[in-house]
């Protein structure tokens, strides 16, 4: 008997942390509203019952922008953006405080909803999932429908489905008819789909890739499938040139991992632009900050603490360095993370502009093996 072919399906949860505020205050629904603010961006109850809202207009420091609903996006607002930047082009968003304690609990309530459909699936963080369906049973859109269902029965949030024969493609088709889209789509739909996009749909494409692609005339999907090998190796490595080459090609033969164990967990990001140690100190302590809250958020959710914490720098030549501090006592809390972090940066060279900052939490264990480290926020990051 032939083997079936498989059906894999990215599961992303549209503007998710914006979406569960929106939950708690409906009166927010079709305006700009931007998450990530602090103790002050607390919404505050009026004598009549209503809430007076914090505007991006009003807030100073040195923080950035953890999500945005649809409606600040198109208003040029976007994650990992620079909050007094954003205040510029969106003055007078809602800005709202980040609530993970509420993210994870509805994040555990919509792959909950998934695992009682679909129970193959690999938890990529906390809004969005890979589903395997390849042996569910069930046509394959009234399949993902349900799911979407079962999803907004469960938490009033929307999502967006994209099945395809692997994570590549529907990493890329999740996206397509965002929000609370769904998209399927097989390999003899590339030629149509797929290849008219952008290269920097693919994931794993950064900016910087992108611009050294646009130089040699690549913008597309379809012309990177059509570039030469002796091109791409030439610019790009051997390895990462035949990387490129089958991801335009819609090509990739990753499982979706439902049971593979944590040895580390990550959280890096790339920046648009090539970023200056001291001009830019203010985002890019932001940013670390950001990170350092969403790995703690992974590490409770996943249920590890961690005794060694890296940081990752890429710097505008490509060149990666990355240090590591081994705690004497296991860290889960943001704050401590982010002291390590930083202990780890006064080890690293910063003469040069940074294209990505990331940090690792490894040596995992479950909690209760020793007293948790609990160190309060330092001050610079990059002094």
């Amino acid at each position: 008997m032939s083997e079936a072919p498989r059906r894999i399906a990215h599961l992303d949860m549209d503007a998710f942390y914006a979406s569960v505020e929106l939950l708690r205050y409906p009166e927010l629904r079709g305006l700009p509203v931007v998450i990530g603010g602090g103790r002050d961006a607390h919404p505050v109850r009026q004598p009549d019952g209503s809430y007076r809202f914090a505007r991006l207009r009003d807030y100073v420091g040195r923080g950035v922008i953890t999500t945005a609903t649809y409606e600040a996006r198109a208003l040029g607002v976007g994650s990992a953006m620079g909050m007094m930047k954003a205040a510029k082009l969106a003055p007078d968003a809602i800005l709202l405080p980040v609530n993970f304690d509420a993210y994870r609990q509805i994040s555990r309530q919509f792959k909950a909803a998934v695992a009682s459909i679909a129970p193959d699936y690999e938890d990529r963080g906390i809004d969005e999932i890979y589903i395997d369906l390849t042996h569910v049973a069930g046509e394959t859109r009234e399949l993902a429908q349900r799911i979407k269902q079962a999803v907004h029965a469960a938490t009033g949030l929307t999502c967006s489905i994209g099945v395809t024969p692997n994570k590549l493609l529907s990493k890329i088709c999740s996206d397509l008819e965002k929000p609370n889209g769904l998209t399927i789509l097989g390999h003899e739909d590339i030629p149509a789909r797929i290849w008219p996009l952008g290269v920097r749909k693919i994931n794993g494409i950064g900016p910087k890739a992108t611009g050294k692609l646009a130089a040699l005339g690549i913008d597309t999907i379809g012309q990177l499938a059509a570039a030469e090998a002796g091109l791409l190796q030439d610019h790009f490595g051997s390895h990462y040139a035949a990387w490129l080459a089958a991801a335009a090609r819609g090509i990739d033969q990753r499982a979706v991992a439902t049971r593979t164990e944590s040895k580390s967990i990550s959280r890096e990001t790339t920046f648009e632009r090539d970023l200056h140690v001291r001009q830019d100190r203010a985002v890019l302590s932001g940013v670390l900050t950001a990170l350092c809250e969403r790995l703690a958020e992974d590490l409770k959710r996943k249920g590890y603490v961690s005794r060694t914490i890296s940081v990752k720098l890429r710097y505008d030549d490509f060149q990666i360095v990355s240090r590591n501090l081994t705690l004497p006592q296991p860290v889960v809390d943001g704050a401590a993370i982010l002291h390590a972090a930083r202990e780890c940066l006064k080890r690293v060279p910063l003469q040069r502009r940074l294209r990505l900052l990331g940090v690792r939490a490894s040596t995992l264990e479950p909690p209760g093996a020793a007293t948790l480290l609990r160190v309060p926020k330092q001050g610079e990051l990059f002094a």
